[in-house]
């Protein structure tokens, strides 16, 4: 039956496994979260030796899957076989490798935890081994998560460390790393490995460890944007020149129609008052001053405007128009365009 990864990483802990898991879906880091936590905890370090298989799905058809899940542990109480990549398992959709794993979902031997990790797909439910997954095993489906959804994933994720982090250094690392929560992850926990005891994670905290400038970051040149301050945004794009491989463009300028879109959204909005723009901010709540802040700096057609030249500059970076521009010739131009707004007659020549 289809369960959550909380749901299963609960059983997990609490030493309650199944014969069979099936793992899939989009989103790989619940896939590896389980997997890696069977691998280190099903079984005592001793007994790992003879009693625990790690196999790839490239190297292995389901015949030899099963040859593998059907052994008797050795001088323990079960065994583990961890197919990885399952998805590249030559005849998991054919219809004798179907039929031969239909036949042991059906009747698996109780004594061997067999995890299947099957990435980035699905298996077709409407087919019989979709069926006898759903059915037989502990399956998992997982989805991407929505970029909206990242901010809470992050509170949560560290909560469950037994720590707090502030909603800006989440910010940071939402719009910084993005929704590969495997990265996610992995920055997170560098953070705590940094932490002194009872520490939150905060502003600082992010921006000393996961390589943000703190002076000159996208984040620093959005707020120049909106002072009007063309010193500093100079200042920054001369600091992205230098540093291009911590400052790619695309991300950026992913981050900036982000801020504008977000800012064209709560020009349309009935209530533009301080409360209704926190509300409609969300998790983003404690950048008020500054949307509203933008919301008299940038006039709703001058923003429609500010996404086009994004949109445009997108495809200059991508190779699709505008010649032989640099990335930093790119922003340059862009920057000039959102501080130096041209009759709207003109905008688009």
């Amino acid at each position: 039956m289809s369960h959550t990864p909380e749901g299963i990483m609960e059983q997990l802990k609490k030493r309650q496994f199944a014969p069979v898991y099936f793992l899939q879906g989009e989103e790989p880091f619940y896939i590896d979260q389980i997997a890696d936590f069977i691998e280190a905890h099903a079984l005592q370090e001793h007994e790992k030796g003879f009693n625990q298989v790690v196999i790839y799905g490239k190297d292995v058809d389901v015949a030899t899957v099963l040859l593998q899940a059907k052994r008797f542990p050795m001088m323990a109480e079960r065994q583990v076989v961890i197919v990885k990549e399952a998805q590249s398992i030559v005849d998991l959709e054919r219809e004798e490798g179907m039929k031969q794993l239909e036949a042991y979902l059906q009747n698996p031997l109780p004594s061997t935890i067999l995890v299947f990790c099957h990435k980035h797909k699905t298996l077709d439910g409407r087919k019989a081994l979709g069926k006898a997954v759903q059915k037989h095993a502990v399956l998992l489906t997982t989805k991407k998560l929505y970029d909206n959804q990242i901010p809470a994933w992050i509170t949560g994720y560290v909560k469950s460390k037994g720590l707090q982090i502030s909603p800006k250094a989440v910010m940071l690392l939402s719009e910084f790393i993005g929704a590969d929560l495997s990265r996610q992850a992995n920055e997170i926990d560098k953070l705590l490995i940094n932490l002194k005891p009872g520490q939150a994670i905060d502003e600082r905290v992010v921006q000393e460890n996961v390589g943000i400038s703190k002076e000159y970051n996208i984040f620093e040149l959005q707020s120049a944007l909106i002072a009007q301050d063309a010193l500093k945004a100079n200042r920054i794009i001369q600091y992205f020149e230098a540093n291009p491989k911590n400052n790619p463009l695309i991300p950026n300028l992913s981050l900036l129609f982000t801020f504008f879109t977000k800012l064209l959204t709560l020009h349309q909005s009935a209530d533009k008052s301080e409360s209704g723009v926190r509300k409609s901010l969300g998790n983003r709540g404690f950048l008020v001053k500054e949307y509203m802040q933008a919301l008299r700096v940038f006039p709703l057609l001058r923003v429609v405007d500010i996404i086009h030249h994004i949109r445009v500059a997108d495809l200059q970076v991508k190779g699709i128009s505008g010649g032989d521009m640099s990335e930093s010739e790119i922003l340059k131009e862009l920057v000039f365009k959102i501080l130096h707004p041209v009759p709207r007659t003109l905008a688009y020549h």
